[in-house]
């Protein structure tokens, strides 16, 4: 029997805002839970012995085939998931592009959709770590 303590650990997850020059954030539609339906930003899980800017390099690569770069923390998202049973810890960054290469979804069992969008034409509903990540970004200027 697993011990409740270790079965009640944080996870860790990653997300990264990326911006085009004409303002358009990618978000992607997430297809399972936690937030199934909602739209948030390109991230996973970090993996063991992984760093969190590694894992959101690696991940957004995975879900959209584009190469980015790490710019800077925006902030760190704390998701309860109660009826989950689960607590993630998200640090979310802001990224850019390294290339020309077109975002396109990788991962059709884990993502619904993908798409860029104005700031002030969001889909709903969103993830908390995108609603929290995007207030930053804007907060920012």
């Amino acid at each position: 029997m697993a011990d409740a303590s270790v079965r009640h650990q944080p996870r860790v997850g990653c997300g990264a805002v990326i911006q085009r020059a004409d303002g358009a954030v990618l978000l992607v539609q997430r297809g399972r839970p936690p937030e199934q339906g909602h739209w948030g930003l390109p991230g996973g899980k970090v993996d063991w012995m992984e760093t969190v800017e590694a894992a959101v390099v690696r991940e957004v690569h995975e879900e959209t085939a584009l190469r980015v770069a790490i710019q800077r923390l925006l902030c760190v998202v704390d998701h309860f998931e109660p009826a989950l049973q689960q607590h993630w810890i998200a640090p979310v960054y802001l990224a850019r592009t390294l290339d020309d290469t077109v975002a396109e979804l990788q991962e059709p069992d884990v993502l619904l959709a993908l798409g860029w969008f104005s700031p002030d034409a969001l889909p709903t509903p969103l993830t908390l770590s995108a609603r929290q990540g995007l207030a930053q970004l804007s907060a920012a200027g």
